[in-house]
């Protein structure tokens, strides 16, 4: 049985976040996406940078993290970009049935 995941990338530029959300709805990749802004602290080059960033959140199922990756490595700009998951547990089965219907469509 395929597992339902939350996808977070983080992106600089509200364009690029915009062409990312964009692309993955088009695609049915996803069913949905959040948008929020934040401030990033990380190392990088050997400085600690910050930087105010749009963290993504993508309600989708893990077997099409893949092409999620690879579409959002096509249009991101980082040369590191996170691309991670989490797994969504304890969901209410009309969410779930929600997603099912967009992305298999």
């Amino acid at each position: 049985m395929d597992k339902y995941i939350i996808v977070k990338v983080l992106c600089d530029k509200n364009e690029i976040t915009n062409n990312i959300v964009d692309s993955v709805l088009n695609k049915r990749l996803v069913a949905g996406c959040q948008i929020y802004e934040c401030r990033s602290k990380y190392h990088w080059n050997n400085e600690i940078e910050q930087t105010n960033e749009y963290l993504i959140e993508m309600r989708t199922k893990l077997s099409k993290f893949s092409a999620i990756e690879k579409l959002v490595k096509e249009i991101h700009d980082y040369d590191v970009c996170e691309i991670s998951y989490v797994e969504i547990s304890g969901a209410n089965k009309e969410f779930l049935d929600w997603i099912d219907k967009i992305i298999e469509s």
